[in-house]
């Protein structure tokens, strides 16, 4: 059984001070824990110190810091810039325990092997987000609520999980323990497969004309929103989860081309419409409901990561 320490919780470094990683920075700090972070942008660390806040661009001076603090690393950046951050904290901090707020699971765990293959290592994916990036959209209540899922497998380190989920619990939201490839699953068919939605649905619009742009209203607005990301930064993350997202867009394809042929030789588009009514009343049901805690469990005890896993999989959430 592991209890939980009355110490003071471990300071945190983060490795990237975007929209997530600049808002836990900024949610921690607010509230008393000890936190800072590294940005290669010298603008970014800028406007981060001068917001009040503790921020670097010496990545290798960040580290060892980190390495004397026995701080907890998060990394917060897109999944090709950790080729280079994680040979660095192998390098310079190899015995903190290292975490990430990255929105694929199985490839950073990949990557992490490859690079950091002795790493304390508990993945991390918050959702939360916005259309928006960079240190100026940052905002200490982006995870106030939000579900945050962290990586639980059978050999996961129970005392590494309990420091993870409790810098997602610090942060204001719930934590939904999953497996990587549950989780890269389940991104694939809520996050990832709505980003390349929104960019067809927004290129259909655009390419109309001006008059069905300047037509356009919410369903446009509210379909397209996400389109509206840095390119870059869904590039990143769509095609660091090809696998299950192929699989997703597979499906979306085969309902739209049975919507066409059912539109062309019927003239209905029943099945479609309702099927995604039907599914939209099911998400706001889960949605709208107070989240209901995981029960019955220890962390630490005989089948502790299982049984997280199972009630993860019925909607419940860690609590603590």
């Amino acid at each position: 059984m592991i209890h939980v320490s009355s110490t003071p919780p471990a300071p945190v470094c983060i490795l990237g001070l975007g929209l997530i990683g600049g808002s836990l920075l900024r949610v921690l700090a607010d509230a008393g824990r000890p936190a800072y972070g590294y940005n290669r942008s010298a603008a970014t660390v800028d406007a981060a110190t001068a917001a009040g806040y503790d921020a670097s661009t010496d990545l290798q001076a960040t580290l060892e810091r980190a390495a004397a603090d026995d701080a907890v690393i998060v990394l917060a950046t897109p999944v090709p810039a950790l080729n280079a951050m994680l040979p660095a904290i192998a390098a310079h901090a190899p015995d903190c325990l290292v975490t990430d707020v990255v929105s694929v699971k199985e490839t950073v765990t990949r990557l992490v092997e490859q690079h950091h293959p002795r790493a304390r290592y508990v993945g991390g994916h918050p959702m939360a987000g916005t259309a928006h990036s960079g240190w100026e959209a940052t905002d200490p209540a982006l995870f106030d609520g939000a579900m945050w899922m962290v990586a639980t497998h059978d050999d996961t380190d129970p005392a590494d999980w309990l420091t993870v989920a409790g810098i997602a619990r610090a942060a204001g939201a719930y934590v939904v323990p999953a497996a990587d490839d549950a989780h890269d699953r389940a991104v694939a068919a809520i996050s990832h497969n709505p980003h390349s939605t929104a960019a067809v649905t927004a290129s259909v619009g655009a390419g109309e004309s001006d008059l069905a742009l300047r037509l356009a209203a919410g369903s446009f607005r509210d379909g397209t929103r996400v389109a509206g990301t840095a390119p870059d930064l869904q590039r990143a993350m769509l095609e660091g989860n090809a696998v299950a997202l192929l699989n997703t867009l597979s499906e979306t394809i085969d309902r739209l081309t049975a919507a066409r042929d059912a539109l062309r030789d019927t003239g209905s588009v029943e099945v479609v419409v309702g099927d995604g009514h039907r599914a939209r009343e099911k998400y706001e049901a889960i949605a709208n409901a107070a989240p209901q805690p995981i029960e019955g469990v220890v962390v630490g005890d005989a089948g502790w990561a299982g049984e997280l896993r199972r009630q993860a999989h019925q909607g419940r959430v860690w609590i603590g």
